[in-house]
């Protein structure tokens, strides 16, 4: 009977030890872990990207002022009853030399 006991503490010494030290045990799993977490809030991102995209090519499809906008901004369009103006920043010049 005791040669089943030690038997069996022995065994299970060396599953433990599999399990703590090995590179397939507990290390890798937490590897594993933060992999998934880090995963997770790239999805997240992209899934908030995704739905910004989604908004915008709905409201592109579906109204003309978002057409116009981003003719506008993107292109520099002007409707035909406007004027542009365009300001330019003001630089002194430096004094000339006499």
């Amino acid at each position: 009977m005791r040669t089943l006991i030690l038997a069996l503490a022995l065994i299970l010494a060396a599953l433990q030890g599999k399990l703590w030290f090995s590179a397939e045990g507990l290390r890798n799993v937490q590897h594993l872990d933060a992999q998934v977490r880090m995963r997770s809030a790239e999805n997240r991102e992209l899934m908030n990207r995704n739905a910004a995209l989604e908004a915008e090519v709905l409201n592109l499809k579906n109204g003309l002022a978002a057409a116009e906008e981003r003719a506008r901004t993107d292109l520099g369009m002007v409707a035909e009853q406007e004027t542009f103006f365009q300001i330019a920043p003001y630089r002194a010049q430096p004094p000339a030399d006499r």
